[in-house]
């Protein structure tokens, strides 16, 4: 039975929901880090909120773990390049907080049109300032959205229905998606010179990082209201307070900040702006919501294999993995027969799949290729740090699918590239479950790739079967499968043999020294 870790506050329906699916969970919470690091070794599954900070050190304490779920979007408490290179993946609940997050945008682009916080202060200070507080109405302005993904789409959705103008600079937005969302799609320097209201909806990367900057903010329209519900970091807060303290900037709302908890700010107290402490997903409903989530997306990947939501990992829905998992089988075992064979000489890798493979997720396809393929370096190897150690390792790594109809109803080809050039495996199912060999360095074999086997390269010639049977009962060596294809009469031939005893060094080379062997070499399969 899987066994998870919940290390943060999370709502009951998550605990229930793993004891439900036959997982075993432990609400443990408020632990320090070594505290933590004393305990997580015994876990399958970790599921977190913001208070628990997955550190290198926690990683590897962690000698069991195969996934994290966080319950919420940011994941900035995870170290994801370290738990990829460890093989764990890690898990986010991108959808379950995002209406509360959208309202809560709109809900502050209202505050700072209508100043309420100020006029509610001043109103319970026995104030009566009913001429100072002239605020503006939202109809008819217009909303710049920067980032229209899931939540920036919901902030559109609603700002349409106050009838206001929508422009949306987002890199990855295409057109016909701008027209579905009924927004104008802009550049960035289009939407800072058009907006009335500008709110943001982007992750923090190197990219966005500042992307209001000094620069930028000065190119906006004179009163502009500002909105940030997403991280802290994407604003210059010293130049934000620049621009309110001139007046350039109407307002700003801030619910994320570059330094969390927030305790103090040069932009506390400055007029027209307002702040929340990170309340983006604060409702009842979201708690419940991502805590649900978590509990469902773990579950699935510890009992079934299903990826959702994997920020490390290609997704894989838990409908999904039974189809693709003989598949999955049949790709790591070509990945670890090529990857025996050549070694270290291999630069680059193509996945190719054709007839029914190619109707599935290539990506989980080719994870398990060079799962396969990287055990050559080493034995902790898995279908999430695969991907990262062949880059970290310079290997050019390609997908290609075919809709051609072929000899085999499904077919996964894996062609490396070394300095003497390419040279390609392929198989398929049988049985549509039975992973097999069916073609190795151009030459036809049907074979299982299973166990202990043997790999031999010889001249085609009467009596060398002969005494390659002699050689290896004489050795007490049992042959339980035998393989065998040749280029042409006469040729190049090749041996594929699983065999049931020990084969030692000094057989190896009594092997390699039968007449017209040209390559021995000896190969192990999960």
């Amino acid at each position: 039975m899987p066994k998870v870790l919940i290390s943060d506050k999370m709502d009951p329906k998550a605990a229930q929901i793993f004891r439900d699916r036959g997982v075993q969970v432990d609400e443990i919470t408020g632990k320090t880090p070594e505290e933590l690091k004393a305990i997580i070794g015994d876990y399958d599954g970790l599921a977190i909120r913001s208070s628990t900070k997955v550190t290198k050190e926690i990683l590897d304490a962690a000698t069991n773990l195969k996934v994290i779920g966080r319950a919420g979007i940011g994941v900035d408490n995870v170290d994801i390049p370290y738990a990829s290179s460890k093989g764990v993946v890690v898990m986010n609940t991108p959808f379950g907080n995002s209406i509360t997050t959208a309202e809560h945008a709109i809900a502050l682009m209202f505050a700072l049109a209508r100043q309420l916080p100020e006029a509610d202060a001043s109103t319970q200070a026995g104030k009566w300032e009913k001429n100072r507080f002239m605020g503006v109405e939202v109809t008819g302005k217009v909303l710049g959205l920067i980032g229209a993904g899931n939540i920036g789409s919901i902030v559109a959705d609603r700002a349409l229905g106050l009838r206001m103008k929508v422009v949306a600079y987002d890199p990855f937005l295409t057109p016909e998606r701008a027209i579905d969302m009924g927004v104008e799609k802009a550049t960035l320097d289009e939407l800072l010179a058009k907006a009335d209201f500008i709110t943001l909806h982007t992750p923090l990367t190197d990219q966005t990082r500042n992307i209001l900057s000094k620069e930028n903010l000065a190119k906006t329209k004179k009163g502009v209201r500002i909105v940030n519900c997403a991280r802290g970091g994407l604003i210059d807060e010293a130049a934000l307070k620049e621009g309110l303290d001139s007046g350039h900037i109407g307002g700003a709302a801030l619910d994320v900040f570059v330094t969390e908890p927030a305790k103090e700010s040069p932009l506390f107290g400055t007029p027209n702006f307002v702040s929340t402490p990170h309340l983006g997903a604060s409702t009842d409903e979201a708690q419940v919501n991502v805590a649900i989530q978590v509990a469902e997306q773990l579950s699935d990947y510890l009992l079934d294999g299903g990826v959702t939501n994997a920020l490390n990992v290609p997704s894989l829905s838990a409908e999904e993995a039974p189809k693709l998992k003989p598949y999955m089988a049949l790709a790591e075992k070509l990945g670890s027969l090529i990857g025996q064979l050549e070694g270290d000489g291999i630069k680059g890798v193509a996945v190719e799949v054709e007839g029914h493979a190619a109707e599935l997720n290539p990506k989980p396809i080719t994870a398990a290729v060079l799962a396969g393929l990287m055990r050559v370096y080493s034995d902790t190897v898995n279908m999430v740090n695969a991907p990262f150690l062949a880059k970290e390792r310079g290997l050019d790594v390609r997908e290609v699918r075919h809709d051609r109809e072929g000899d085999y109803q499904t077919l996964v080809r894996v062609t490396v590239t070394t300095d003497s050039g390419e040279r390609s495996v392929a198989g398929t199912l049988f049985g549509h479950a039975q992973p097999r060999l069916v073609e190795l360095f151009g030459i036809k074999v049907e074979a299982d790739l299973a166990g202990t086997m043997l790999y031999i390269v010889n001249k085609d010639a009467p009596g060398f079967i002969g005494r390659l049977g002699s050689t290896l009962g004489a050795a007490e060596v049992n042959i339980g499968t035998f393989h065998l294809g040749r280029r042409n009469q006469g040729g190049e031939a090749v041996l594929l043999l699983s065999v049931d005893g020990t084969v030692t060094e000094p057989l190896r080379w009594e092997i390699c020294n039968l007449a017209g062997v040209n390559t021995v070499k000896l190969l192990r399969f999960a």
